[in-house]
């Protein structure tokens, strides 16, 4: 009996070693794409790549997906794969730093901070490690790891980036442009976060060469956020909120309370633009910094480049968007170079 079967065993892998040579000259000798795309995965390498975002909302939300989308077909190309661990810390800087100390535990390849307080977690877990850390939605690195460096250089740590800032400059001649007559901009923002901090201040010096005065209205968390935006919304001409984490959870609060107020709103991003239905803005893309900041973490992965020679990305490709049903209710004379904001694509 046992000579039966091995002798049937036998025939059998034959066959299969006959159809396996049959297969392949049949395709010319040559495996197909899918075929190919598998095997080249299968021996490459595996990435373990974790991701801190602050806070969901539809900046950050971009920033990753960008991230996440540019790693992956970098990946793919080369025949490697990314595990990706992707953790929001619900806007909590204490959840930062418990998600990005379980990357350091977990041994991961790479960790991608998603805002300020989600880098600045980063930086002091990574410390001992240097574990590369990718930053993105950060206005100013300096500020937000406290280095004495200028914007656009190289951190000299384990930790790069890109930047989300639009300059300053355009956006207080923005507010300036639009609303001519305008006295007393007030700026609302969150205390606790430090490049929200930095913006206001630099759109304060800026105005004020054009002889407009800047309040700043601060909270500490969204507790606070409707009466801080009730009080700046009758206190000023003209409102602006940067690029602020908290503002942008909140936009709806805010909006209200202009609303009440008649007081219209510049915004320092397209997401905050849409939540307030402000006036105007003057934005980059989040998808395309998070795109960016995924090309620098795959040369830091698959090339071993430190993140500490790699220059700080600046935005370039900003666009200027205009709400048209705002710019009518407040009679705003709109210059050539605005874009219509097309609403109707909005998530």
């Amino acid at each position: 009996m046992n000579k039966i079967v091995k002798k049937v065993l036998g025939i059998g892998l034959s066959v299969a070693m006959v159809g396996g040579m049959f297969a392949a000259c049949s395709n010319g000798g040559q495996t197909d794409e899918t075929t190919t795309a598998a095997a080249a995965a299968e021996g490459g390498k595996t990435f373990k790549v974790g991701i801190c975002q602050l806070v969901q909302h539809e900046a950050l939300d971009a920033a990753t997906k960008g991230f996440q989308d540019k790693l992956t077909e970098l990946a793919e190309a080369d025949g490697n794969k990314v595990e990706f661990d992707t953790q929001n810390a619900q806007g909590e800087s204490t959840n930062c730093a418990t998600i990005v100390n379980q990357f350091v535990s977990n041994k991961s390849d790479l960790i991608m901070a998603n805002a300020t307080p989600a880098l600045q977690a980063a930086m002091n877990a990574t410390a001992a490690s240097k574990i590369p850390v990718v930053g993105t939605s950060v206005t100013d690195y300096g500020t937000a790891l406290e280095i004495d460096m200028k914007a656009g250089d190289p951190t000299g740590i384990n930790v790069t980036g890109v930047s989300d800032l639009a300059s300053l400059e355009e956006q207080a001649k923005q507010i300036t442009t639009l609303f001519p007559d305008a006295k007393k901009v007030g700026c609302i923002y969150c205390s606790a976060e430090a490049n929200s901090t930095f913006q206001v201040e630099g759109i304060k010096a800026a105005l004020s060469k054009s002889g407009v005065e800047t309040e700043f209205y601060s909270f500490a968390d969204s507790n606070d956020i409707q009466g801080v935006a009730k009080k700046a919304a009758a206190e000023s001409d003209v409102i602006y909120i940067p690029t602020d984490n908290t503002a942008a959870s909140n936009g709806q609060v805010i909006a209200a309370a202009c609303e009440e107020a008649n007081t219209p709103i510049i915004a320092g991003e397209e997401g905050i633009f849409k939540s307030t239905n402000a006036v105007a803005t003057f934005s980059i893309s989040y998808y395309d910094i998070g795109v960016h900041a995924g090309e620098m973490a795959y040369e830091i992965l698959s090339k071993g480049t430190d993140p500490a020679t790699m220059a700080i990305w600046q935005p370039t490709d900003l666009t200027y968007f205009v709400n048209d049903e705002m710019a009518k209710k407040y009679k705003v004379t709109v210059p050539e170079n605005y874009e219509s904001y097309d609403f109707s694509k909005a998530e």
